[in-house]
């Protein structure tokens, strides 16, 4: 399904990067993109804490409920698989041609909504989370595959430079 919503999203959505040719400016737009795919995890942080707030617990420091512990645990996981998306959506961004620099927003609204269809499907059942993670998680394999092509077989030369 990831490959359909970008193909889908790159071939019909109306807008293009902008000229950047330096890798300098491609880092400096994929910091700003990446800025974006931090709603989500700015969000559950949000909820996170007035689910604290509103949870029945006497002790504050004490086990937490269930509800606190889904939203904990989603912050927890959006954090790690976001540092990881945004290394290699930097590195990424130093291999791809111009006129494909479009995937650069397009990957990072991809990991903002499938971070949101997991945080709703870990909420409703547990059981139904893989879909919202594989969302998230298959891109990011995508990623570093396409970054390790890069490394070692676009440009073996610039390995150690």
């Amino acid at each position: 399904l990831c490959p359909c919503l970008i193909y889908g999203a790159y071939v019909f959505l109306p807008f293009d990067a902008p000229l950047l040719p330096t890798v300098s400016a491609r880092l400096v737009y994929t910091l700003r993109c990446a800025a974006f795919a931090t709603f989500p995890i700015v969000l559950g942080m949000i909820v996170t804490g007035i689910s604290r707030l509103c949870s029945s617990a006497l002790e504050p420091f004490g086990e937490l409920q269930q509800e606190v512990e889904i939203h904990r645990t989603y912050v927890s996981q959006s954090i790690h698989l976001f540092i990881l998306y945004f290394f290699n959506m930097a590195v990424l961004a130093t291999y791809l041609p111009q006129e494909l620099l479009k995937l650069i927003p397009l990957l990072t609204g991809l990991f903002a909504i499938s971070r949101l269809i997991f945080w709703l499907s870990y909420a409703i059942s547990r059981s139904f989370r893989a879909f919202g993670f594989s969302m998230t998680f298959l891109p990011l394999l995508a990623m570093l595959l396409w970054n390790l092509y890069g490394i070692f077989v676009l440009e073996p030369e610039g390995l150690l430079s």
